[in-house]
């Protein structure tokens, strides 16, 4: 997880203490149907969307981590269950595409 903050220049919100972690795969995704589809255990969740059902996506998949694209940034009350639940968040400029492109190129694989 940091080297993902380092390649999108992310913020950690919260969960810094995490960022030793390694995520085995990635997916980008603004379609919550589609993230609880696709997404797999200690995966890499990119999205735009900051509602708490991210946090329950994130739980049942049993994700790694959730980076929000898009300068997007979750509620306080995201952010304090997060928090509570030691799921590293962050959060970048980049646009979902982008950023799924330079985690592809740095090895990062979807499954």
């Amino acid at each position: 997880m940091s080297e993902v903050r380092e390649k999108l220049n992310a913020t950690v919100l919260c969960g810094q203490e995490r960022l030793n972690i390694e995520v085995t795969c990635g997916l980008g995704c603004d379609l919550l149907s589609d993230s609880l589809a696709f997404a797999r255990p200690n995966c890499l969740l990119l999205t735009g969307l900051t509602n708490i059902q991210v946090l329950r996506i994130a739980e049942m998949v049993d994700a790694g981590a959730i980076v929000f694209v898009r300068g997007k940034r979750p509620g306080e009350d995201v952010i304090a269950e997060a928090r509570e639940k030691g799921l590293p968040l962050l959060t970048t400029d980049l646009f979902l595409f982008e950023s799924c492109g330079i985690l592809y190129q740095a090895g990062l694989k979807s499954f």
